[in-house]
């Protein structure tokens, strides 16, 4: 019965290693953790730049209209920060997870990960400085979201299943969030913060404790 079932398991086993090598996997759940947690101190940050409550309804940025403060230019400051922090921890969890792995972190599959990725990134980032051109600034927080998650789910075809869901994910949390424009920094902050921790912690269980 026992030889019977090795060819199965051999098949299975050829199966799985041609998906592997199909795909982008020195992915780091801490990657991920490390990136909610700087978008949760940007957003906190942000909170006690405005001064306000999270999820009192208001629009934040109306607050910092009124007490006269370059409100733009902050929120470019603090998601820019955001963004190198995070980049620089992803790059080094997995270089260190590559490295364990004894993986080439550079590739044709890398560069067709990040090209992918930045497809709708570049996109994105040039539709929101089209909205906060024509101030529009309430649909900034949603759009990053939206664009944020299309950049997943194009380059989640690279690499792991849990990309695309996080990128489901973030697309959804971005149209609600359209919908609800008083609370755009509380959506951003649960969308790159806690995402990305709680899909973090679930990839780092799965595919790397132990």
């Amino acid at each position: 019965m026992k030889s019977q079932n090795d060819p199965l398991t051999t098949l299975r086993d050829i199966r799985s290693l041609m998906a592997q090598s199909g795909r982008f996997i020195s992915l780091s759940g801490l990657s991920g953790v490390a990136a909610g947690t700087f978008a949760l101190v940007g957003a906190a940050v942000a909170i006690w730049y405005l001064g306000v409550t999270p999820f009192d309804g208001e629009p934040t940025y109306l607050e910092d209209v009124r007490i006269g403060r370059n409100f733009v230019g902050f929120f470019l400051l603090d998601a820019g920060l955001v963004l190198v922090g995070a980049l620089a921890a992803g790059i080094f969890f997995t270089v260190r997870r590559a490295r364990r792995q004894g993986q080439s972190v550079w590739g044709p599959l890398t560069t067709r990960f990040l090209i992918n990725l930045a497809i709708p990134l570049v996109a994105g980032g040039i539709f929101c400085l089209a909205l906060i051109f024509q101030e529009t600034y309430q649909l900034v927080a949603p759009a990053t979201l939206v664009f944020y998650g299309l950049a997943l789910v194009n380059g989640g075809k690279y690499t792991l299943d849990d990309i695309r869901r996080l990128g489901f994910a973030e697309i959804a949390l971005g149209l609600v969030a359209s919908f609800l424009p008083g609370y755009g920094l509380e959506f951003w902050a649960i969308g790159f913060g806690v995402l990305h921790i709680v899909y973090g912690i679930l990839m780092w269980n799965k595919y790397e404790r132990g």
